[in-house]
């Protein structure tokens, strides 16, 4: 378990960080780089910027994000994984630990995820209304995919899907940022976003390698749970590669410009992640680093992407 300090009501005492913090704002990142690539392939399409339609549209994201979060952890609470989860390595995995630490209560939890949830739809249908009916259907399957996520009857990632979710889900927000400002579909946001989401799918899987005992006893199988600890190590290489692979079929097929070679610049932290699992997927309290590297890849891999395709 890390050593870094879990929650607790006393440090939690004011009620705006306390429900903030619950959000795990740190990784909404992940959705602000999906947003400015999704931004930045309207602009090389040569579709000018709208600042407030751009706004909004990163706050419903994250808000969506937030939503899927803090949902994740009341139903992680209802099977137990979380409960159980003595391997976790904190802040990364395990929850957020609000529930299992007594600082917010499980039904209020349930109630404040369904509340985001709510306050993206006035937000959402003032976007549709302005940019098309397309947005609609990214936006309900963007939401639905966050409920499913974890949410009964569905359980996708207790049944080993979620990272397609994860990486549908996130590919949902670069296109949907794009669809905003350019009014329409493109392939441009699909193609540029397939090596971004599956980088963050990949995050998802690294961080199941230490909850993958608990997530075991809850009956939470996550595609880690059914390889195993050992034969999972190959399939973070697999995404890891299929990612950047992505990015070198569509400049060979002109599809994205030579400068979204830049982009593998998120290869490097990504390869050191996976060999730091290799040699510890069986040892979580070392994957902290691991993880870390992981976050960077996803996050430069966008950023230098989105600054290749808008300048």
């Amino acid at each position: 378990m890390s050593t870094l300090t879990e929650p607790s009501l006393s440090a939690f005492a004011n009620p705006i960080k306390r429900y903030l913090a619950a959000t795990r704002p740190a990784f909404l990142s992940v959705t602000l780089v999906g947003c400015v690539l999704g931004l930045a392939t309207a602009r090389q399409g040569g579709v000018p910027l709208l600042v407030a339609p751009a706004a909004l549209t990163v706050l419903l994201a994250l808000l969506t994000h937030a939503a899927a979060n803090v949902l994740n952890d009341y139903f992680d609470h209802l099977n137990g994984s979380d409960a159980a989860n003595t391997a976790r390595v904190f802040p990364f995995t395990g929850g957020s630990r609000f529930i299992q630490n007594g600082v917010i209560s499980a039904e209020t939890t349930r109630r404040f995820g369904l509340l985001l949830f709510a306050a993206v739809v006035p937000g959402g249908l003032a976007l549709v209304w302005s940019s098309g009916p397309g947005l609609l259907w990214i936006g309900a399957l963007g939401m639905a995919i966050g409920w499913a996520y974890s949410a009964p009857p569905l359980k996708l990632a207790s049944r080993g899907l979620g990272e397609l979710a994860v990486a549908a889900g996130w590919l949902l927000v670069v296109v949907g940022a794009d669809y905003v400002q350019r009014g329409a579909f493109s392939s441009q946001p699909l193609v540029a976003g397939s090596g971004f989401a599956l980088l963050v799918a990949n995050l998802l899987y690294l961080n199941q390698f230490p909850d993958a005992r608990a997530d075991a006893q809850a009956g939470k199988h996550t595609l880690v749970v059914r390889l195993g600890l050992r034969g999972a190590r190959w399939g973070y290489w697999v995404l890891a590669l299929a990612a950047h692979a992505a990015v070198l079929l569509a400049v060979a097929g002109r599809m994205l410009p030579p400068a979204a070679l830049l982009s593998l610049l998120s290869l490097p932290p990504a390869l050191l992640a996976g060999i730091v699992l290799w040699r510890h997927a069986e040892h979580p309290a070392l994957l902290a680093a691991a993880i870390r590297l992981t976050i960077l890849s996803a996050l430069v891999h966008g950023l230098v992407l989105a600054i290749a395709l808008a300048v």
